[in-house]
């Protein structure tokens, strides 16, 4: 379902948004210095699933990861995907445990 749909990182709206099936997924955030807090995720139910969520949050990730900053995931879902995805604990900030 994300294949087809293009990341959007709305500076304004300090947010990540994915477009699908004329419904918004969002991850809002907060950018201070050189780290990115991901601080709460909304899908609408009717897009809802769980591969969809890992996709919607490694193309999250991948996006940060090319602008080399640090992520601070405060959000329980996003933590949840980092604990379960090691290759992005790298991407925490020194002293950050997840």
């Amino acid at each position: 379902m994300t294949e087809t749909a293009e990341l959007i990182d709305n500076d304004f709206l300090r947010q990540f948004e994915l477009k699908v099936e004329n419904e918004m997924a969002i991850i809002e955030y907060s950018l201070q210095e050189r780290k990115i807090f991901l601080t709460k995720m909304i899908i609408p139910d009717s897009i809802r699933t769980d591969e969809f969520e890992l996709d919607f949050i490694d193309l999250v990730f991948s996006n940060i990861k090319e602008r080399n900053i640090s992520v601070v995931p405060t959000s329980p879902e996003i933590a949840k995907f980092v604990r379960r995805n090691r290759k992005y604990k790298r991407m925490l900030p020194v002293g950050i445990r997840i």
